[in-house]
């Protein structure tokens, strides 16, 4: 008999930490964009679906970059689904993610099964982690809901059984979706029914791929012969499979830098992909045709791609690739979802045995041949498709017993909509204080006034819907921020800015209404006003975490350049940029601090440090302080920066992410061997993203040696 089970899994793991309280308004940083010159001479559909409405910012997600690299035994809630075949195990606070999927009667794992949790600079908003299989929905690139949990609840499967049902509503394109795990008795395979719905009266772009970690020392199969192949160079080519260059790169490790291969499967033939050792074993999965991409991603050989192997797990675990499916052909595109509709489809995950000969042969075509003669054998495309047909209906069952628990931000739609939303049931009960003020405009038409001395605002839905409630909602403080996000989210700057103004004339020095203009100024190229407003933004932060009362400036937006005389700066702090030669700046964890006019400081520095963060600020305080320290630096302001950077927190300034602030501003100095010793010392910068070349950036901005293994993460060939 099938079972479900939850299980508590204890692995070496860091903190997720505390999210960034700042809503993100800086254009997306994806590095999956192809350039204009490729798009010529596509395939007419594809072309389309690559220019169809690319996700361009993350509001109303939130940031997650407050995770660290300090591993420690902690447990992890699972559940475990399982017959005598198979034995998952899924991580539902997690993303839902298959963290293992084990073939019992040979022993074998059949995922890349990652030893560690780590977490990584990866999803579309942060905080990613390898290993296992992951449902990526929303937009190109890993989903903004990898390390946040789902629901979870058991289902009546088809046969009478018992299913795993996973849920939630994503938010970054305002769609619901579910996720069932069913594993009939006695199967060897794993089905996976999904379901994406359109409860709008408007079209909605959506994006699925189903990413598989496998072993990298493998050969992966799909049925093409032919790819578009994508580095992190940004150009898109069709290559041959499964050679181009003269090498086979249907072998993870013949290629050097990583990248992408999307199959071009064949339309009418059966969709599939296999990973397999070199005894011919290993993981296949297949699908109904709705799901028609198939995808490779190597690593590559490379030391770039070695660096990041070991970055996200622990040294001497092996390596691993992706095998991936999804609604497109290309990771790069987006596929329209009519009003009021749904996408579903039915995939099946499950070992393979292919003659090794023939699978590891260069006969391409036969290798192809022979595997899919075997994947018939075992798993007939028409019992795929049988399956599919009862699971569809058993889509709209009602869940029976809870077993995890996703956000409340599903809830809240349904409760403002009124969808009628059968098998995927968002309870009241899942409100929660995130949710609190919204539920209040939507039942009073007014926003509940938040106080910026008692803490970051609250999350901002940035939806039609909610901007058209906002603009109707009483026009105080609170209600024009949230407004000027929404705003600023449906690319309405000019109307952004103006909510933001009336904003702050009806609180003055609001950090975090300061915040959002003086981000615009830098966005309209008004570098030397976002910096004055930066300035003032980090200040007012600082009263507020202070607990001091505000300041209420009559001129918020009067220039506050170095000669500004309302602006208070010690003696021994100029603003004037340090020649290379300039002794005793202070800087560092051993120098006392710079001292600060009593409107400026945060809360009284310690005598070789900076200042302790009251509780729940610090995130906000490391935040604003990068943005400021940044801004101030763009505009030759340096001794301002460091000032800046001196005020965070000491144990914010340790964090490596701050360690490169403090190379930057060193740098600006003229500081350039104190910049390199920063760099030779011992620290990691747990947020590093990908594709990012800070590291080899600064190096070089440093020293003419090569750069260190350690701080190699290049994921491209040198220009």
């Amino acid at each position: 008999m099938t079972t479900i089970r939850r299980e508590v899994l204890t692995l070496p793991a860091a903190e997720l930490g505390p999210d960034n309280p700042l809503p993100p308004l800086k254009p997306l940083d994806e590095v999956h964009q192809v350039e204009d010159r490729d798009r010529q001479g596509l395939p007419r559909d594809m072309a389309r679906q690559m220019g169809y409405a690319p996700l361009t910012g993350l509001l109303p997600e939130r940031i997650r970059d407050g995770y660290d690299r300090r591993r420690e035994p902690r447990p992890v809630e699972t559940v475990v689904l399982e017959n005598d075949r198979l034995r998952v195990t899924v991580l539902p606070a997690l993303g839902g993610r298959i963290a293992s999927l084990v073939h019992k009667p040979t022993g074998r794992e059949l995922l890349y099964r990652n030893p560690v949790f780590q977490p990584a600079c990866f999803a579309l908003n942060g905080a990613w982690f390898s290993g296992g299989i992951e449902w990526n929905i929303g937009a190109t690139g890993h989903t903004a809901l990898s390390c946040s949990p789902l629901h979870a609840a058991r289902v009546t499967a088809p046969d009478g059984g018992v299913m795993l049902r996973l849920w939630e509503w994503e938010r970054l394109r305002d769609l619901p979706f579910q996720v069932d795990l069913w594993l009939p008795d006695g199967s060897d395979f794993l089905y996976v029914g999904v379901r994406i719905r359109n409860p709008h009266e408007r079209p909605v772009p959506t994006y699925w791929w189903s990413n598989i970690a496998v072993p990298e020392e493998r050969r992966v199969l799909a049925p093409a012969d032919a790819a578009w192949h994508f580095g992190y160079t940004r150009r898109l080519r069709r290559v041959d499979v499964p050679a181009y260059d003269g090498v086979d790169r249907t072998r993870p490790l013949n290629s050097v830098f990583p990248a992408d291969y999307f199959y071009d499967v064949p339309d009418g033939r059966r969709g599939w992909i296999a990973a397999l050792d070199d005894a011919g074993s290993g993981l296949v999965q297949t699908s109904t045709d709705t799901l028609r991409g198939r995808k490779l991603f190597v690593w590559g050989s490379g030391p770039g791609g070695r660096r990041w192997q070991e970055w996200l797990t622990e040294p001497g675990t092996g390596g691993y690739c992706e095998i991936q499916a999804g609604l497109a052909r290309t990771q790069l595109e987006h596929v329209k979802l009519d009003a009021e509709s749904e996408v579903s489809w039915l995939e099946a995950y499950g070992p393979l045995d292919v003659d090794p000969a023939a699978a590891h042969g260069d006969d391409w075509s036969h290798a192809l041949a022979t595997a899919e003669e075997r994947l018939e054998a075992v798993l007939p495309r028409a019992d795929v498709e049988a399956a599919y047909a009862a699971w569809s209906p058993a889509a709209d069952t009602e869940p029976g017993e809870r077993l995890a628990t996703g956000s409340g931000w599903g809830a809240l739609e349904v409760l403002r909509g009124g969808f009628a939303l059968p098998g995927t049931p968002f309870a009241p009960d899942t409100l929660g204080e995130e949710q609190r003020p919204w539920l209040e405009l939507l039942r009073k038409g007014t926003l509940p006034e938040e106080d910026p001395q008692a803490g970051p605002p609250c999350p901002t839905p940035v939806a039609p819907h909610w901007r058209d409630m906002l603009e109707t909602a009483a026009a105080t403080a609170t209600a024009e921020y949230h407004l000027g996000l929404a705003q600023w989210h449906a690319g309405d700057r000019a109307q952004a800015v103006r909510s933001w103004e009336r904003g702050l004339k009806a609180a003055p020095g609001h950090w975090a209404l300061l915040r959002c203009t003086a981000f615009a100024d830098q966005e309209e190229d008004n570098p030397e006003r976002a910096a004055d407003r930066y300035e003032e933004a980090f200040d007012a932060l600082c009263r507020a975490a202070a607990g001091s009362d505000p300041a209420t400036p009559d001129t918020p937006d009067a220039p506050r350049g170095p000669d500004a005389p309302d602006v208070p700066h010690a003696p021994d702090a100029p603003d004037v940029p340090h020649a290379p030669d300039t002794p005793d700046v202070p800087h560092g964890p051993h120098t006392p601090d710079v001292p600060h006019g009593p409107d400026t400081s945060c809360t009284p520095h310690g005598p070789d440090a900076g200042p302790p963060a009251p509780d729940g600020w610090e995130p906000a305080l490391a935040a604003l302080g990068r943005e400021t320290a940044e801004a101030l630096l763009g505009v030759g302001r340096t001794a301002r920066a460091r000032e800046v950077y001196e005020r965070l927190p000491a144990r914010t300034r340790a964090r490596g992410r701050f360690r490169l602030l403090e190379v930057e501003i060193l740098l600006a100095e003229g500081r350039r061997d104190a910049a390199r010793a920063v760099l030779d010392e011992d620290f990691e910068v747990a947020d590093l993203r990908e594709g990012s070349e800070t590291l080899s950036r600064l190096w070089a901005a440093c020293t003419d040696e090569p750069l260190p293994a350690r701080h190699d993460f290049r994921m491209r060939p040198p220009e």
